[in-house]
């Protein structure tokens, strides 16, 4: 973890940076484009030419195409990767992050959940490895170590062009620690059922690592209070129906309580959304479909296990039960669409993480 004893240390690492001013990170390599000398070069330089602003981002990002937004040779450590896109594209885009010349990706999710902004993209997040500012300037503090590389891609698999992609990713070349593990993240999406209201947020890591973050975004079908599923972690073979860290709410594991009412004695207030360096109910979209369809309250939540990482030495499952209080002071099994992204660090070779479904089964429903 970050702490301030770490930044006085002074070391032999070597500060790189990739944007589209200096698409390989080269020393010296920043602000060379000429105008017009590529596509993604902007007419706004023409007067000024040269070092100023003239390739700030990549240009066209066409239906079907994948971007390398860096491909580099390691070891290494990537400390801050900072991107931004217009509103309304976040699901559209899918992220892939493949380590160490590994065949499949180990982080695969759309662009907008890895920073806890699967909504609409317009949720302020205040975290420590996430910050996202006005207007969708999404930051991750994420360290994603490499030992021979890391290769970095996002792809437009939505129906129109996103005109410009904006992204800057700075990393350290330096040697990597023999005990760090390398980041991945997997995103899972159900329709959550009365006869089985369980949503599966990780299937099954398989390996040694530690679990640090879960992101959800929860569209509320069923009407009252969604929020009483317990969040389970099934640790080193435990059996399916004995989970060894089982929590007592679905609120209380995003370190809420009572509904995220601030009076609970008068159910129609609505939740209070907050943003803190570990935890957060960053986001609360009353009808957030507005133009096509009924009105679907949408939640974004996020926990980040970064002082309590929940360790494993050989798999790791992780499940929110879909659960909510009706007036007949029982519980009751909820049918909701629930939308999840999972960051846990482990050793290489890992297990292939989930494809990514087609578009229209991302969108809102």
């Amino acid at each position: 973890m970050f702490n301030l004893d770490r930044i006085a240390r002074v070391t032999a690492a070597r500060t790189r940076s990739i944007c589209a001013e200096n698409p390989q990170g080269l020393k010296g390599g920043g602000a060379q484009a000429q105008v017009g000398a590529d596509p993604h070069c902007t007419a706004a330089a023409d007067e000024l030419g040269k070092g100023w602003k003239v390739r700030p981002c990549l240009k066209n990002f066409a239906p079907g195409q994948t971007l390398t937004l860096a491909d580099i040779r390691g070891p290494g450590v990537v400390q801050h990767i900072w991107c931004t896109v217009l509103q309304g594209v976040h699901r559209h885009i899918a992220l892939e992050v493949f380590y160490d010349d590994q065949p499949h990706p180990s982080i695969r999710c759309p662009l907008g959940d890895f920073f806890a902004n699967g909504v609409n993209g317009k949720a302020l997040v205040n975290s420590l490895p996430i910050a996202v500012n006005p207007m969708g300037g999404q930051n991750t503090y994420w360290p994603m170590p490499f030992r021979r590389s890391i290769r970095i891609t996002v792809r437009n698999d939505g129906p129109t062009v996103i005109p410009d992609f904006f992204y800057q990713i700075t990393y350290a070349e330096q040697d990597v620690p023999e005990d760090a593990g390398y980041l991945h993240a997997a995103w899972n999406r159900s329709m959550t059922t009365r006869r089985n209201p369980e949503h599966v947020i990780l299937d099954r890591a398989t390996g040694q690592g530690h679990y640090v973050g879960t992101y959800l975004v929860w569209n509320q079908l069923s009407s009252c209070w969604w929020g009483e599923g317990e969040v389970k972690f099934f640790i080193d073979g435990d059996a399916a129906d004995a989970p060894t860290i089982c929590g007592t709410g679905t609120e209380d594991y995003f370190g809420g309580a009572w509904g995220f009412v601030m009076d609970h004695d008068d159910p129609m207030l609505p939740p209070r959304t907050y943003s803190t360096p570990f935890l957060g109910y960053c986001q609360f979209e009353e009808g957030h479909k507005k133009k096509w369809g009924p009105r679907v309250p949408a939640h974004g939540l996020y926990r980040w296990h970064i002082p309590d990482p929940v360790r494993f030495a050989r798999d790791l499952r992780v499940t929110v039960q879909a659960l909510g209080w009706y007036e007949t002071m029982k519980y009751q099994p909820l049918t909701d669409d629930i939308a999840s992204t999972a960051f846990w660090y482990q050793t290489l070779p890992s297990a292939k993480v989930p494809e990514l479904p087609p578009l229209n089964d991302r969108l809102p429903r």
